[in-house]
């Protein structure tokens, strides 16, 4: 029971303050400047981050980026900060409001690839363009010369596309594109000075299967880098290193390390040039995989986010929705199988052009052989990439599968796999770039889509064959994170998740009535079919997950989803037809109104509960072993689908005053306005910035009583966190009753509503009578800081 109450130390200690200014990274939170929120709104936003508890803005791309880009992963000119979003005097201003702040700065950068859709915009690759392989930058670009003509996949499909090529102001100009022209080899008709240039126009459809550069996976506006070359890498990381040797940013966050040559050298060569800054990479990892030995202090957090999000879905409904699954599909689906399929697709198809140049590595061999053994390993890889030490395993299992599937091909398959063991080969230095992008396109950006079973499990760095997280494996995790990676980032979302968290906190009510689910969805969909049952399940759950959700926004999900799954439409080929059958069946969500009363009656029955869950995985989050990373706006609730929904605008000014709000004492309910998960945020990061010596352990702290089951606990070194899972199975299994929880400090202050509570075990339903999560620390030291 709780002691009488005392003056509130938690007002007093979380009021707002200025920190004082820290390099250790401690708490950050993901903003994606662009045009429309440059480099100054981010700084008008340093007072209310201060406030919120983090330590750290962390941004995203910084580098002048392709003009109009909305995400800065395009860069074209890594000289000077982007001009679109204020340049290096807003740079200079947004540190000026960090350190007045208190707060540091940490910077995305993207050495994979360089943004060429526009290529005047690209110094570098309009010279390349020019002169050719006498361009002093050809060695900046991952270029196959031998083959030829540079190709640039951007005509029309149309066989007189050339006809529309124009001669203006010494350029080639085709409709909005503009390419340089050699010197002396402008005249002519548009079409002959066309042939005499370094690179070829060609039909977009010719991309995927004949280009001659290497690209950031199938996105042929993303020419690949090679910044192995020392000169390359100098260049192209001259600025942000400045800012790193002068203090001006204290962490950097490494895109898409599985796309370069050889990763591990390139991180120690930026760590030692970096120094001491906190540096992580988004390496995604499957299930069960270590992060290579790197010089890094972690990953951007997607385990934990499949661990954390795991933790609030029910092991015990997989077989109800694996039935469910097969029922609606009219087959059963293998993930193993269906992954394997994507992926063989993804190699042969999407990333051809890719297949091509590691075929012409091995020309002993029939190049069709040869050709369809490579596809069928890449299919077959367990991971997005091999490293040493456990690289030579994951290839031996990979030949091994691909064996299986295709006996036929052991001759070829035997002497590829002798060639892709020896790190001097050149064969072996290039196909484990390529299985990355097999892994990326074949499973986050196609079987994600296609394998509807339970979609909140479909997420980047997620298994969805693996359905949820017991507190023990979840344990098991955070104590070996807090052992061998304390520094990494935890997020459970990005600009990068399919769905947001707290979508994907109520998907995951579905796990506690799955039968209820099967019946309704089943009725839904007999009363507006679709011809792609397994999509119409996809879009079920998206809709209940989201709603209410905007019309446009589902509609623009729906399309993307479907162009995603490639089965039923593509991005290549749309079929018509279908997809004005997905838009009707969205249309009818909003136009039928039995329909939608039935969809608001379902989702509000599941929100409460979603609440719940989102809460709880924000908590443990939160306080976990790591670096948590608060992606904007999900301070609030969000309903974000995939990007670029996740992308929109955000309402800082709700909230600042919903904060300010909580600081002059306000405790909200659990409602619509979020304002309990801005509680829980805000205390949670402020603890964790103002008493850094609570967070210093890990200890599980397992519940005693007959729903013990319901809730996870663990003990960071006199900080406690304490979480709800699976709120409707303990409500309907009677509630908390005299469920306990033991823990080892005499008086402790809930950080949430205020109340002190003591003795050696805590009743569960005293301590989570208001909110369904509660973060505990030692009452003397709360008050001690108060």
């Amino acid at each position: 029971m709780p002691d009488t109450p005392r003056p509130d130390p938690v007002r007093a200690l979380t009021k707002v303050t200025t920190p004082q200014p820290t390099h250790r990274v401690g708490a950050t939170y993901r903003l994606q400047v662009r045009p429309g929120f440059d480099l100054d709104a981010a700084a008008g936003l340093a007072g209310y981050l201060a406030d919120l508890g983090v330590t750290h803005l962390y941004s995203a791309p910084l580098l002048t980026a392709s003009p109009g880009s909305q995400h800065g992963y395009d860069v074209v000119d890594h000289r000077h900060v982007n001009p679109e979003l204020g340049g290096e005097p807003a740079r200079q201003r947004l540190m000026h409001a960090l350190r007045a702040a208190g707060l540091g700065l940490v910077v995305d950068i993207v050495p994979n690839h360089a943004g060429v859709a526009r290529p005047a915009a690209n110094p570098a690759w309009w010279d390349v363009l020019r002169r050719g392989r006498e361009s002093a930058y050809a060695g900046w670009f991952d270029i196959d010369w031998q083959r030829g003509r540079l190709l640039l996949p951007v005509l029309a499909d149309d066989p007189a596309a050339l006809d529309d090529l124009k001669v203006f102001d010494g350029e080639l100009r085709y409709h909005e594109h503009r390419f340089p022209i050699a010197d002396g080899t402008g005249d002519g008709t548009p079409r002959e000075v066309h042939d005499r240039q370094h690179y070829e126009l060609v039909n977009w459809r010719r991309g995927d299967a004949e280009l001659t550069y290497r690209r950031f996976f199938a996105v042929s506006d993303l020419a690949g880098l090679r910044v192995e070359d020392p000169e390359v890498f100098a260049a192209t990381h001259d600025l942000v290193l400045r800012w790193a040797r002068a203090g001006e940013i204290d962490g950097i966050r490494v895109d898409h390390p599985d796309g370069l040559r050889d990763p591990a050298e390139y991180l120690a060569r930026l760590r030692e040039a970096a120094g001491p800054v906190w540096l992580i990479v988004e390496k995604i990892l499957e299930y069960g995989e270590e992060l290579p030995d790197w010089p890094v202090d972690g990953t951007t957090g997607y385990e934990a986010l499949s661990a954390v999000s795991g933790l609030f879905i029910d092991p015990d409904a997989e077989a109800d929705f694996t039935a469910l699954d097969t029922r609606l599909a009219g087959r059963h689906t293998s993930w193993q199988d269906l992954t394997h399929d994507t992926k063989l697709e993804a190699a042969t198809r999407l990333l051809s052009a890719e297949l091509t140049r590691l075929t012409t590595l091995a020309p002993e061999t029939a190049p069709h052989a040869v050709r369809a053994a490579l596809a069928e390993l890449a299919a077959a890889y367990a991971v997005y990439r091999g490293y040493p030490p456990e690289g030579a395993r994951h290839l031996a299992a990979a030949r091994a599968e691909a064996g299986r599937r295709r006996p036929d091909l052991a001759g070829v398959l035997d002497a590829l796999t002798r060639r892709l063991r020896d790190p001097d080969d050149e064969l072996a230095k290039r196909f484990p770039q390529f299985t990355g992008a097999v892994m990326a396109k074949g499973v986050e950006d196609t079987a994600f889509y296609r394998w509807s079973r339970f979609v909140a499990l479909n997420e980047v760095g997620g298994s969805p064959a693996h359905f949820g997280t017991p507190p023990a494996e979840f344990h098991r995790f955070a104590a070996a994170r807090h052992v061998r990676w304390p520094a990494a980032m935890t997020t459970i979302s990005t600009h990068d998740t399919k769905r947001s968290e707290d979508v994907r906190a109520r998907l995951a009510v579905l796990s506690e009535l799955p039968e209820r689910w099967a019946v309704q969805v089943g009725s839904w969909m007999a009363r507006v079919p679709l011809p792609d049952p397994e999509f119409a399940h996809l879009l079920w759950q998206t809709a209940v997950g989201a709603w209410p959700v905007e019309r446009e926004r589902l509609h623009a999900y729906a399309e993307k989803a479907a162009r995603e799954a490639s089965t039923a439409t593509s991005w290549a080929d749309p079929d018509p037809a279908f997809e004005a059958a997905m838009h009707d069946l969205v249309d009818a969500l909003y136009d039928d109104a039995a329909l939608r009363a039935e969809l608001d009656a379902f989702a509000s029955s599941i929100t409460h509960a979603g609440w719940s869950n989102s809460l709880g995985q924000k908590l443990v989050q939160l306080a976990m072993p790591g670096v948590p990373d608060t992606y904007q706006g999900t301070e609030l609730w969000d309903n974000s689908l995939v990007d670029p929904d996740n992308r929109r605008p955000v309402d800082f000014a709700v909230r600042r005053e919903m904060l300010a709000r909580l600081d002059a004492g306000w405790r909200p309910p659990v409602d619509e306005s979020g304002a309990a998960k801005l509680l829980v945020v805000s205390r949670t990061l402020r603890l964790r910035r103002d008493r850094p010596e609570l967070f210093t352990g890990y200890r599980p702290l397992p519940a005693r009583g007959p729903a013990a089951r319901h809730v996870i606990a663990f003990d960071r070194g006199s900080a406690i966190a304490v979480a709800t899972r699976l709120p409707l199975r303990l409500a309907a299994s009677g509630g908390w009753r005299d469920t306990t929880l033991p823990i080892s400090v005499h008086a402790v202050t809930d950080m949430f509503t205020g109340r002190v509570y003591s003795g050696s075990e805590l009743l569960l339903h005293d301590l989570l009578s208001t909110y369904p999560v509660a973060l505990l620390a030692p009452t003397d030291s709360v008050e001690a800081a108060a």
